[in-house]
């Protein structure tokens, strides 16, 4: 996805939300500017099963807010804003849907 940016000579920003993390506001955000159902910000890999969690649990916009704000690693990235649009980028190629 970086590529992608930087061979069309875009300037972005990185937010390393692990060191930042975002607060419910920013989630909230996000789900406000996505197309993609809430539960599609969560990641379900490894991490999700070793907290024993259920991806039937996760679906509405309050649950994956509370569970972001919780582990924030579970967030699924990258998240790409431009104004008042964004994609989860996965795979990379979606970012140009904003371009």
């Amino acid at each position: 996805m970086v590529d992608i940016l930087k061979e069309r000579g875009i300037e972005f920003g990185v937010v390393q939300y692990l060191k930042d993390v975002p607060g419910r506001e920013v989630y909230e955000r996000m789900l406000d500017l996505l197309a993609d159902p809430p539960a599609d910000l969560v990641r379900k890999d490894k991490r999700f099963a070793e907290l024993g969690l259920i991806a039937d649990d996760y679906t509405t916009r309050e649950s994956v807010v509370e569970l972001l704000l919780v582990h924030p690693e579970l967030m699924q990235r990258p998240v790409i804003f431009r104004g008042d649009r964004a994609v989860l980028a996965r795979p990379s190629e979606k970012v140009l849907e904003l371009f």
